[in-house]
């Protein structure tokens, strides 16, 4: 819709926008979304509905936290916690009577959600060792099952790009331009395209960062140059973006990846 706005004549109506549309599919380089076949969409269907069962849990969660705050239990965000607060109602005088029964089935709720994510993740690392694609996919670092069978449900033909950049552009990794007079100003990243790609790429490589800054990262290493001038959530988002491109050039050269070689100064 926002390429086809600038042919939008004076008011907007129905007879308007057709005429727009029209006159926007005819520019040479209008650009389309491509069709999902229905095999692609029913893989995606597994992403959806993990996330879909994680939303929940996390609710849950929230909310349970939320009702012990006010009984003055406190603990803090995250799963793991959560085994301490369901102890807690086992203490007679930790909650009232009338609200245990209620929390207890907040939590019997929570566990039935992780064992149908748990199911979800073992369906979704049971495809990634099935398929050619994804287990080469998988040769990345900071790539999974997860994030490999995302990618190939989820993303187009690479053929569809002319570049790496104008993948990582599609999962929405690149910074938005507000460039005039030959002046570049780049500001935060776009956000546009897939959103849930773009959130697997982003975890990904936030373990790599993290693992890099406890371990240390290879010595003269991309990484290691960009840990030691900037903050960490901006070396996180540029791993992102750069392992988006390693993505379109693994997928286009059907070969696994290789590693850069570092040279010692």
């Amino acid at each position: 819709p926002a390429y086809v706005k600038p042919f939008v004549k004076r008011q907007k109506n129905d007879a308007a926008d057709a005429e727009a549309i029209c006159e926007a599919a005819q520019r040479p380089s209008m650009r389309f979304v491509p069709v999902k076949t229905e095999a692609q969409q029913a893989a995606a269907l597994v992403f959806r509905a993990r996330d879909l069962l994680v939303k929940q849990r996390t609710q849950i969660s929230n909310a349970v936290r939320g009702h012990m705050t006010e009984h003055g239990w406190i603990a803090p965000q995250g799963l793991a916690h959560m085994k301490k607060l369901a102890a807690l109602l086992e203490d007679p005088d930790a909650v009232p009577e009338s609200a245990r029964p209620v929390l207890e089935i907040m939590l019997d709720q929570m566990a039935v959600l992780s064992e149908r994510i748990a199911e979800l993740d073992r369906e979704i690392a049971r495809r990634a060792r099935e398929d050619e694609t994804a287990r080469r996919l998988m040769t990345i670092p900071g790539i999974g099952p997860i994030t490999a069978t995302a990618i190939t449900a989820l993303a187009p033909p690479p053929g569809t790009f002319a570049k790496g950049r104008d993948f990582a552009a599609w999962v929405g990794l690149t910074p938005r331009q507000h460039s005039t007079g030959g002046k570049q100003r780049l500001g935060a990243i776009s956000k546009m395209g897939e959103r849930t790609l773009r959130r697997l790429l982003i975890i990904g490589s936030s373990a790599v960062v993290l693992q890099a800054s406890r371990r240390g990262a290879p010595a003269g290493s991309w990484l290691e140059q960009m840990m030691a001038r900037k903050p960490r959530m901006l070396v996180t988002v540029a791993l992102a973006n750069k392992t988006a491109r390693i993505v379109w050039a693994v997928l286009t050269k059907n070969e696994d990846y290789r590693a850069p070689v570092s040279v010692a100064a």
